[in-house]
């Protein structure tokens, strides 16, 4: 696995500050209104929002559904 289970627990989107979902290579943001993907190259997630992807609404319920997690709730 190229992210620990400890360090998936701290990071954050950047952008929204929402939790993340570990996709193969890729941390998907949780937050419904970005729904930014981040790239991990050599076990190294690159959190940089200009390097990030925003995702299609289907392709990211996608992966919500597919790693069991649900969407963020701002407050």
């Amino acid at each position: 696995m190229p992210i620990s289970p400890e360090l998936l627990e701290i990071l954050v989107c950047p952008d929204s500050k929402a939790p993340l979902v570990l996709d193969g290579e890729t941390l998907v943001s949780t937050d419904p209104a970005t729904r930014r993907r981040y790239k991990i190259k050599d076990n190294i997630p690159i959190m940089l929002i200009d390097e990030s992807e925003i995702l299609p609404e289907a392709e990211w319920q996608t992966i919500l559904a597919r790693q069991g997690a649900q969407p963020c709730k701002k407050t």
